[in-house]
């Protein structure tokens, strides 16, 4: 038996429907109930949270440093001729932070990573700050009136 399409006969074997044979090799259903998987494993001294104070340390760590390259890429963008590579850093800068923070916070039970995760993924927000500080600086050598020689008004 040959298909047709209109009036035109195809090459090759002919379909037909696919009956799957069940011959009784596998049994349907397991003969005994799968083991329960054991809790995670608490280590005794080691804490399932984060206190305060750390978060905030790692917080403040983390941000300082990227206040300290926000203020270097402002400074190296605005005193170059050619912005290009300076604005390519930056998209690195930020690209880099993105993905090591999904990175490290797919990292379980370690909650001081965790905090770091948090950490690198707002540091281009501390890194704005910094630079924000600097352009304010620079703005200010130029504007008449400023508030404690950092916000022009």
């Amino acid at each position: 038996m040959r298909d047709t399409v209109g009036g035109e006969t195809l090459a090759g074997e002919p379909t037909e429907p696919y009956t799957p044979m069940f011959t009784g090799e596998l049994p349907a259903q397991p003969s005994e109930p799968l083991p329960i998987p054991p809790p995670p494993l608490v280590v005794p001294g080691s804490y399932q949270y984060l206190k305060r104070w750390t978060f905030v340390a790692v917080l403040t760590c983390v941000w300082i440093a990227a206040a300290a390259a926000g203020w270097g890429l402002y400074y190296w963008w605005f005193h170059s001729l050619d912005k290009t590579p300076s604005v390519f850093v930056v998209l690195v800068f930020v690209v880099i932070c993105a993905v090591g923070g999904v990175l490290l916070a797919m990292v379980q039970d370690r909650p001081v990573i965790s905090a770091l995760a948090i950490a690198v993924m707002s540091a281009p927000l501390a890194a704005t700050a910094g630079a924000a500080v600097l352009h304010g600086l620079n703005f200010c050598e130029y504007a008449s009136r400023c508030f404690a020689g950092l916000i022009p008004y």
